[in-house]
């Protein structure tokens, strides 16, 4: 089984052994500290002066991790921590808008609209990767 059908796999295991049902927002928060931390990081290494590379990812990753939590049927604490907090603070739309618009100001409106529409459909097809990964590994 490869790494991804692992944790799949491993994903509603996992909060069968959690045991305490911590305050939602302490869930939440920690999950938002390790997106916000993960963010940060995708910012240092694909930083462009030219085009957002780091928020294009962002959006695109997390919008695949939170589906693969919904589909494979993680429970209510794990989309807290995972979801809400992680992704929550690991993408971002207000970057994503104010990027484009800088890009529009700048005078490259070709690259606002690719940066417009590659965030929703590469965001999407993240979401339709992890719908089709469920899929298979549940066969």
């Amino acid at each position: 089984m490869s790494g991804v059908g692992a944790a799949l796999v491993a994903l509603p295991l996992l909060s069968e052994f959690v045991a305490f049902d911590p305050e939602p927002a302490h869930v939440v928060g920690t999950g938002g500290a390790i997106g916000a931390v993960l963010r940060h990081g995708i910012y240092l290494h694909l930083s462009s002066e030219r085009f957002p590379w780091p928020t294009l990812a962002v959006n695109v990753i997390g919008s695949f991790v939170f589906a693969l939590a919904i589909f494979a049927g993680a429970g209510e604490s794990t989309i807290q921590l995972l979801g809400i907090g992680a992704c929550g603070a690991f993408t971002t739309f207000s970057s994503f808008s104010v990027e484009t618009v800088q890009l529009y100001e700048r005078g490259d409106r070709r690259l606002a609209v690719v940066n417009a529409a590659g965030n929703l459909v590469l965001s999407l097809a993240g979401i339709g990767v992890a719908w089709l990964v469920v899929a298979v590994v549940s066969l």
